[in-house]
């Protein structure tokens, strides 16, 4: 994905003065050869090690504080992410908006498209046990209409707005150096999952909002987390963990059992990565560990 990603960045990167930091998580397969050649002009951050998805955009920040003069905003961008004409300067020309009972914007995000044209639905609410009870019984998207119901949104009609979220997809966000300066490094204990969340969440507790700029576009060719159980199965801890994080032992207990019911019901009709998933909640060891690769 890697050559195609930097062929898009011209385009997705217009009207904006960019440069470009990769963070290297000890990969094995010539990335950073094949990135040294067709990008020369890049900073390449080699981290020596595989620590997951938060540490390569700390290691990719820390990298880029070092310039002269630093940088007004950041695009944390993922590797399967082809941004449409102008997208970056629609997102940084989006930070710093006020909004209203929020504070102002300092996390901005685009609409994402499968590779079939689909939207994906990026924006999220923060995770509540009503939430993951209406998922586990409703389904997610069917419940994603009711905010009371779903963590996803649904609506279409904020999907053609200037929408605030408590949090939405990690794959492309534009964050203001004010809001990084004050919230600080992304969290390392989240190997993989969750960590975008517990940033946007760590950011509105400071008064800086997570908005959508619908007139910013990119499609995402991910998507693995749905069909690999390994994958499902970190993200599904991570979710009950970073509850944890912010809620009372008993309101965690009570969404961990609603997550363990919606995984639970759905191995039941023979879905691989839900039992897996199911396995590692009743885990007495999982959810105390810190998953990794």
């Amino acid at each position: 994905m890697i050559p195609e990603f930097l062929a898009s960045l011209p385009q997705g990167m217009a009207g904006v003065d960019w440069r470009l930091v990769v963070a290297d998580n000890d990969s094995a397969d010539g990335t950073v050869d094949l990135i040294r050649s067709l990008a020369p002009e890049a900073t390449v951050v080699e981290t020596g090690r595989n620590a997951g998805y938060a540490a390569g955009v700390n290691a990719a920040l820390a990298a880029a504080a070092q310039w002269e003069g630093g940088f007004r905003a950041a695009l944390v961008c993922n590797p399967d992410i082809r941004m449409r004409e102008g997208c970056a300067d629609l997102l940084v020309g989006a930070l710093g908006d006020p909004v209203a009972g929020r504070g102002r914007v300092g996390i901005s995000v685009p609409l994402l498209y499968e590779e079939d044209g689909t939207l994906h639905h990026s924006l999220r609410r923060e995770s509540r046990v009503t939430r993951a009870l209406g998922e586990a019984v409703i389904g997610n998207r069917r419940a994603g209409r009711f905010p009371r119901w779903s963590e996803l949104v649904t609506d279409p009609s904020a999907y053609g707005n200037k929408t605030v979220a408590d949090w939405a997809s990690g794959a492309l966000m534009a964050l203001s150096r004010e809001c990084l300066e004050t919230c600080g490094a992304w969290d390392e204990s989240f190997f993989l999952y969750s960590e975008e969340t517990e940033y946007c969440l760590r950011a509105g507790d400071h008064g800086f909002a997570t908005r959508l700029e619908p007139a910013a576009s990119a499609v995402h060719l991910g998507g693995e987390s749905q069909v690999s159980p390994r994958l499902w199965t970190l993200l599904t801890l991570n979710r009950v963990r970073l509850y944890a994080r912010r809620h009372s032992a008993p309101a965690t207990v009570a969404f961990h059992a609603a997550v363990l019911l919606r995984e639970t019901s759905r191995a039941a009709l023979g879905r691989p990565a839900n039992r897996a998933a199911a396995r590692a909640l009743t885990s007495r060891t999982a959810l105390r560990a810190t998953p990794g690769p």
